[in-house]
């Protein structure tokens, strides 16, 4: 058992569940898109060397080794060429984690979204430093609350633990400026995880992601809601609380409930499209289903797509 293992086996962070890590098994987080990194996993690299999988060709240039020239296409062209093949490499995956005030909403005796969201990140992390990646974590609310630079150590694992247990809601939602930031900051391409509601101005959102993506990183981005966000299940005369601007409305939940409803699935599709528009993973995630349970369909889907 390694050192991650044995830590999960023995966990007692409130995020970090053994039974969930158990059910999970051996499935890995692999990267859909080219990354880069130092050890030798399970991920497709930018730079070249003469192992793995078949890339393309060069042409050939005097010192080049022999044994990989390709015949056939000299056969065919006359020409010396010489086959280049893509190295695996290991995963740099930054975790991004909205800790503005709406992620602190839940409508029963379940777990807030920002709760919910630390889930997924510690059981994300597990699963990719155990896999030898090494993962980032970043919490953000108008701006960058929290920042772990990427690493894979057990003893990393378990700070990145600490922090998530400490970490509480924080104030408005700005999604866009955090994220212009870290795509400047993150020099070598990985994989972008973003965790959050996207309470904010869709069009600066959508920006800001495709910023990442002209960066060539890979982006996944779990979109959170509570199962009452999804279901408007209310009937009676209600007062909301805008947990971000504290205001308080009171409403007759028939009255709206269609409106609402028809608005939520135009914004959900809106992200659903921007994201397939630009190669962005997109996870709709509802906080009354175990975040256990989806990760597992999630990353057996992922694994099927490779």
């Amino acid at each position: 058992m390694s050192p991650t293992e044995t830590e999960a086996a023995q966990s007692r962070y409130r995020f970090l569940d053994p039974e969930t890590l158990l059910r999970l098994g051996k499935i890995n987080v692999v990267a859909r898109s080219v990354v880069e990194g130092f050890i030798t996993g399970l991920h497709k690299s930018p730079h070249h060397g003469f192992s793995v999988e078949f890339s393309e060709h060069r042409p050939y240039t005097p010192g080049d080794e022999l044994r990989h020239l390709d015949w056939i296409a000299y056969a065919k062209t006359n020409r010396y060429y010489i086959k280049q093949y893509e190295q695996e490499t290991n995963l740099r995956a930054y975790i991004l984690l909205d800790c503005s005030s709406s992620m602190n909403y839940s409508s029963g005796k379940g777990l807030t979204k920002l709760e919910y969201g630390c889930f997924l990140a510690a059981t994300l992390t597990y699963l990719m430093t155990r896999q030898q990646d090494v993962v980032g974590l970043v919490a953000f609310d108008n701006k960058i609350r929290l920042h772990m630079p990427p690493a894979g150590s057990a003893a990393h694992v378990n700070e990145l633990c600490r922090q998530l247990e400490n970490l509480k809601s924080g104030e408005v939602t700005s999604l866009a400026k955090p994220f212009h930031d870290l795509a400047e900051m993150i020099k070598r391409r990985g994989l972008i995880i973003i965790i959050s509601d996207l309470y904010d101005d869709e069009n600066e959102v959508i920006k800001a992601i495709r910023h990442f993506r002209h960066k060539k990183h890979g982006v996944v981005l779990f979109h959170t809601f509570d199962a009452a966000e999804l279901e408007f299940p209310f009937s009676r005369l209600t007062q909301f609380l805008d947990l971000e601007t504290h205001e308080k409305f009171q409403v007759d939940p028939k009255s709206v409930r269609e409106a609402y409803l028809s608005e939520l699935r135009a914004f959900i599709d809106r992200y659903k499209k921007a994201c397939s528009d630009s190669d962005t993973e997109y996870v709709l995630t509802d906080t009354s289903v175990p975040y256990g349970f989806l990760l597992r369909s999630y990353l057996a889907r992922r694994q099927r797509m490779r």
